[in-house]
């Protein structure tokens, strides 16, 4: 059996019923101008996402999928098509509006983590709070809150480089909780982690998603994508294959 962190055991995963539709979109496209050439990074693409979903999102590079995440993140909007979250109309969004629907909706957490290194593992898991304006004492009660569910209850104090990349890794998963969020997308979670670690944080999803949170994560291991529930193949613009497995 291999050590990656792609190696823990998929082999009789739990499935939970997803609920109502939280992201649908319909026929987007999404094109990039380079000089006089135009690139299309997405062609038509349409799928819908149910709460308490567990999805992965492969593609070799140039396929979309990163385009298609920071479509889903709200980091981004259409060239043309569709996108609702939870029945808003995102395709007509100002950068204002996807800035609220980021902080109180997505959770991000990323590769590389994005912490700041000279603050501690509690204010990192806070500024999602203070960016939403919540109140020093909630907020605060909130981050430990979510640090404790990370297993880190005893390294709040701690900053970045007094942690292990796992330890950092979980500290970037508190944030993405923090506020609550009706998703979490989680790009590349094992990249930057040994395989032992990137086995702990695949069990962290794990049961992020027992607990009832929506899970799309980006990957371009095939083990770890075989993780989640369902998988969604990209190429050229275009999804290739939706698959449903467990």
């Amino acid at each position: 059996m291999s050590d990656s962190p792609t190696a823990s055991a998929v082999s009789s995963p739990r499935i939970h019923p997803p609920g109502e539709v939280v992201i649908a979109i319909a026929d987007v496209t999404k094109l990039y101008k380079m000089g006089t050439e135009i690139v299309y990074a997405l062609r038509g693409v349409t799928m819908t996402i149910r709460r308490n979903e567990y999805l992965a999102v492969m593609g070799p590079s140039g396929s979309g999928k990163s385009t298609l995440m920071n479509m889903l993140g709200c980091l981004d909007t259409p060239t043309a098509g569709d996108y609702s979250f939870a029945g808003e109309d995102v395709a007509q969004m100002t950068d204002d509006e996807l800035a609220d629907i980021r902080n109180r909706e997505i959770g991000f957490v990323f590769q590389s983590f994005n912490l700041l290194p000279r603050s501690n593992a509690l204010h990192n898991v806070e500024l999602p709070l203070i960016y939403a304006g919540i109140p020093a004492a909630k907020r605060r009660q909130q981050a430990e809150e979510a640090l404790i569910a990370v297993g880190l209850g005893d390294r709040m104090h701690h900053k970045p480089n007094e942690l292990s990349g796992g330890q950092r890794q979980r500290v970037a998963i508190a944030r993405a909780l923090v506020n609550n969020p009706s998703i979490i997308l989680a790009d590349e979670p094992t990249g930057a982690l040994d395989s032992k670690t990137g086995i702990e944080i695949m069990a962290l999803l794990e049961d992020l998603y027992d607990r009832g949170n929506t899970i799309i994560m980006v990957t371009h291991e095939e083990e770890v994508a075989q993780h989640a529930r369902r998988i969604v193949r990209l190429r050229d613009g275009l999804i290739e294959a939706d698959e449903t497995h467990g």
